[in-house]
């Protein structure tokens, strides 16, 4: 349907020659229960620049039973290829839409959930970026802003929220009807439907004679475990922090955060009405780093209320500002907020979004943070580490030269000037350059145009007695992969050098020079002269977006002593610094391991602990010389569970490591272990065997034959939730057996009846990385699949079949090949094209990192 492919064009066109007044939007959902469809009557009014002129408005939906243009019936067959079109328009229009519109199970449009605990149906709406055209008709392009007015029938005793406060329901029988009142001017994306038999907590925000109405809902199988009181309170620190910095009060009426079923991503910001996925209700014991993880998405979507809400986009080449500015903004008030919990959050951004952004940054579709997006197909995939990391990073960095006061000043400008509005980068910028003082312009060039990530080097010499004779710092244009967009340029860095000491057994700063680095190469003279201290830090605090390499005297110290820095940030940017050395070939992957056998140990920030733990399994599973990997992957698993034995009882810690051998168990007496305190026959104390620590513990223990089917069906008898389901499709899917896997396969390739979680844990569970010889015969199959499924599937069902059966274990030269030989011939649509593109990447890179760590192990053995 390439109709659902809106072009830019054809968007600028349509916004210059339309204004769009309202929406009456009438669904008449009292068959949800049964599914299918349900009926959607939209009036939408609009004026057109034009008179006599010819668009079209969008929709997805099974079947049109009424179109009216201006009291003129259109023909039915108007409606085609997911859109309506309206010919000979008038200076004032009124469109009436009579559809029948399907309910999903996709995560798409309007999803329909059926809760196996009480079997009852939830719905919610997802529609960023082109779905609300899947619930009603509309022009569905972010600039074409209009007032909302939602009527909606569902069966009486049902929760129905929206952008508007929730209205009393009318009527009597076995439905209702909720008449929402219109909402302020926005635009598609963020309106929000949610209904059925939701529960809600309720409280408000005061701020002097501002009340905004607070409220929190779930489903009632999950209100026993809804901490909605740790919610509020994040929210109410977000509500302080953001209006004093915005100078802008809140712009909405209240403020609803829906813990809904099947999300696809974390959080959507819809204006007033909040969906999250409901995993961050917490119904086992989880790290504080998930509770840190959960108040980060909430401040990330508040802010959303002002910049994207209340101030929206033109169009989606600027998707960077709105989701960098709102990761930027959580951070910064967790960082600062009066009461905040996580003061240390930006040790979490450069642990986790900096990773994040780094690793995207060097795959071959890397692209400017301001990409290029032509239709709807290039915005859809571009929810990437870039759009929100790597240019969240690069807002910091603008932050830090303009100055923070400037900077917040120049966004408070921003909202008074353009509230209700769209706008472009150019407008912020513009306002920063009237509050700061400075010309972003080249700033704007050399950041925002360019594409891929610098490399920061410390060049120095010292005398035979320690002194440091000469210091620089050399930067690298990134080597951009084949086929990337943007121009590799050195770049200006903003940077701090930390001097550490190695005192009373912990790293301690005792010197940080904060200097301008330009150009190839630049000296640093106030270090020349000093004794060579035990570590030099590069990038210290985090200021600039670069890879950091560390001398091989700073690398050796911190091997040992990473464990012992006195503060949190810089331990967490050397380990992303050794685990980027590790990723390029640089550091073997048998030296990681070291490394982090050695510092995981002392590391008390638990966020950085569970990163670690994930990337050395990566690392052991794609990255070893697989003549090599076995033994490392005993060393690590013996490790795990050493620490799990040794770790605080009760603590993050013990939870982590437990998680972390039941990932890599594989001696008896490991596996042993993890079915013992599943059965309860051997017992850790403190360690809670709860609901889905059973089930990760019994994932393994199916993976490696040590469990069968009756096992998955016994526990799912236990958690007979939709979690549960999910959770023993998942080790289903892993069982080492060629039935299995056939099985499985065929639910996800051959039909299309799954939902969307069901469907991510049969893949999760499928790509095993020790099953590789059972994996084999699917590569064949997989490249002979995708297309069609790309073509057919949804676009979030297509991403992660594409993404999620890729071949990535299979580290050969012949993956390479046939994926080559598939790309040359198949045609891909570039979004397809850019999913195994992207990864192909990293086989490619594998094969690289195992190469260097075989040479390390070959020059082990010569020694």
């Amino acid at each position: 349907m390439p109709g659902t492919n809106l072009t830019r064009e054809e968007a600028r066109t349509r916004a210059a020659l339309l204004h769009v007044e309202s929406y009456d939007i009438d669904l008449d959902l009292s068959s949800a229960r049964e599914g299918g469809t349900f009926r959607s009557t939209t009036t939408v009014r609009f004026t057109a620049t034009t008179p006599g002129a010819e668009s079209f408005i969008d929709l997805v939906a099974p079947s049109v039973s009424e179109i009216v243009l201006n009291g003129r019936a259109l023909p039915l067959d108007s409606f085609a290829d997911s859109r309506i079109a309206l010919p000979g328009l008038a200076a004032e229009n009124e469109l009436k839409v009579v559809a029948d519109c399907a309910f999903t199970n996709t995560g798409e449009g309007l999803h329909r959930f059926v809760d196996p605990v009480d079997g009852e149906t939830y719905l919610y709406t997802q529609f960023e970026v082109p779905d609300a055209r899947r619930v009603f008709a509309s022009f569905e392009q972010p600039d074409l802003k209009a007032s909302f007015t939602f009527t909606v029938t569902a069966p009486n005793g049902w929760a129905v929220i929206s952008n508007s406060p929730t209205p009393q329901p009318e009527g009597e029988g076995d439905t209702r009807v909720w008449r929402f009142s219109p909402t302020g001017r926005i635009s598609t994306y963020i309106t929000a439907l949610i209904a059925g038999p939701y529960v809600g907590v309720f409280d408000e925000y005061r701020n002097g004679d501002q009340v905004v109405p607070l409220g929190v809902y779930c489903r009632p199988s999950l209100r026993e475990f809804l901490d909605a009181d740790a919610i509020f309170t994040v929210t109410r620190q977000g509500f302080d922090y953001f209006q004093e910095k915005f100078d802008c009060p809140y712009p909405f009426e209240k403020y609803d955060q829906l813990f809904v079923p099947e999300f696809n991503a974390g959080a959507m910001e819809n204006a007033g009405a909040v969906t999250f996925r409901d995993q961050y209700v917490f119904r086992s014991k989880v790290t504080d780093a998930a509770y840190e993880a959960r108040a980060s998405t909430i401040l990330h979507e508040l802010a959303h209320m002002w910049f994207g809400n209340l101030v929206t986009m033109e169009w989606w080449n600027d998707l960077w500002l709105n989701e960098s500015f709102a990761t930027f903004a959580e951070s910064v008030c967790q960082a600062e907020a009066a009461g905040s919990q996580w003061p240390d959050s930006w040790t979490t951004f450069a642990n986790e979004m900096k990773t994040w952004a780094y690793r995207q940054d060097q795959l071959p579709s890397t692209h400017p943070i301001m990409a290029e997006i032509n239709d709807l197909e290039d915005v859809m995939v571009n929810f990437d580490g870039i759009t929100y990391a790597k240019g969240a990073s690069v807002l910091k960095q603008l932050v830090a030269y303009v100055g923070q006061d400037e900077f917040f000043k120049g966004v408070q400008a921003y909202f008074k000037a353009h509230s209700w509005g769209n706008t472009r980068l150019s407008d912020l910028l513009g306002a920063l350059e009237q509050t700061s003082g400075r010309d972003l312009k080249a700033w704007s060039k050399s950041w925002l145009e360019t594409a891929g990530i610098n490399v920061l080097r410390p060049k120095l010499e010292t005398d035979a007695a320690g002194v440091i004779t000469s210091f620089s710092v050399l930067q690298e244009a990134p080597a951009l992969p084949a086929g990337a967009k943007g121009e590799a340029v050195l770049r200006p860095h903003r940077i701090a050098i930390g001097a550490y000491e190695l005192k009373d057994g912990q790293l301690v700063r005792t010197e940080r020079i904060e200097l301008d680095v330009d150009g190839a190469e630049t000296a640093v003279p106030q270090l020349v002269g000093k004794v060579r201290p035990t570590v030099l830090l590069l990038n210290d605090d985090d200021l600039s977006y670069a890879k950091v390499r560390l001398d091989a005297d700073s690398l050796a110290a911190v091997t040992e002593h990473l464990g012992t820095f006195a503060t949190s940030l810089p331990r967490a940017l050397c380990w992303a610094s050794a685990w980027d050395m590790t990723r390029d070939g640089e550091l073997a992957t048998r030296d990681y391991l070291e490394l982090a056998l050695s510092g995981l140990a002392r590391e008390t920030d638990i966020g950085v602990v569970q990163s670690v733990q994930r990337q050395v399994k990566l690392a052991l599973d794609m990255y070893a010389d697989p003549a090599w990997r076995e033994q490392g992957l005993a060393r690590w698993a013996a490790a795990a569970e050493e620490q799990l034995r040794a770790a605080a009882p009760g603590g993050d810690h013990q939870l982590a490591w437990a998680r972390t051998l039941a990932a890599v168990a594989r001696t008896e007496g490991q596996l042993g272990l993890l079915a013992g305190l599943l059965d309860g026959s051997q017992e850790l104390d403190g360690l809670a065997v709860d609901t889905e620590l059973r089930w990760v513990l019994l994932h393994r223990l199916v993976a490696t034959g040590r469990a069968d089917e009756a096992a998955v069906a016994a526990e799912l008898e236990r958690d007979s939730t939709a979690a549960g389901q999910e959770r023993a499709a998942s080790c289903r899917a892993a069982r080492p057996t060629a039935e299995a896997k056939a099985e499985a396969w065929a639910s996800v390739v051959e039909h299309d009846d799954l939902t969307n979680y069901v469907q991510d844990a049969v893949i999760g569970g499928f790509g095993q990385a020790d099953q590789r010889e059972l994996l084999a015969p699917y590569v064949e199959k997989y490249f002979a699949a995708i297309k069609g499924v790309y073509e057919t599937r949804s676009h979030e069902i297509s991403q992660q079949i594409v993404v999620g059966l890729y071949p990535a274990l299979q580290v050969s030269q012949s993956t390479l090949d046939t994926t080559d030989a598939w790309l040359a011939s198949a045609e891909p649509a570039p979004a397809l094209r850019r999913m195994v593109v992207e990864s192909r990447a990293a086989v490619e890179r594998a094969l690289r990192a195992q190469a260097a760590d075989h040479a390390a192990g070959a020059r082990e053995l010569g020694h």
